[in-house]
């Protein structure tokens, strides 16, 4: 399964460059609630939450928009099915579902272009 990660031993310095290019490449704009990562405060640092591919966002959709592909095991959203009913917002464990006010609901797909814009080199796509 490919899944974005966290190293270990490395310091996040919160300087949100991972969460810019993230809602930019996807949604255009810079916005903290449109990006698939999240900048959380942790014991007087900061921690990047990630989407782990747990599944529960695809067991919570009713409208079976959610799908995992068999190749990488990422669950992807088929924005044609999605009802933006924000059912698979909830029970996301890491809180990163994107749910903006005028389309469908987003995830991580672990395309690497936060990896690629983290100047601490603290984030990884990983296969598990």
């Amino acid at each position: 399964m490919k899944k974005l990660s966290v190293k270990k031993n490395i310091e996040c310095m919160a300087c949100l460059e991972c969460v810019r290019a993230c809602s930019t490449a996807f949604y255009k704009t810079f916005n903290e609630d449109l990006a698939c990562i999240r900048i959380v405060a942790n014991n007087g640092g900061a921690k990047p939450m990630t989407c782990i591919q747990c599944g529960k966002c695809m067991r919570s959709c009713e409208a079976g928009a959610i799908t995992q592909n068999p190749k990488t095991g990422v669950y992807m959203i088929n924005k044609k099915l999605c009802t933006s009913c924000g059912k698979c917002v909830e029970a996301c464990p890491m809180k990163v579902m994107v749910m903006p006010q005028d389309g469908p609901t987003s995830k991580c797909i672990s395309c690497g272009i936060c990896v690629k814009a983290c100047p601490m080199e603290l984030l990884e796509i990983v296969e598990k």
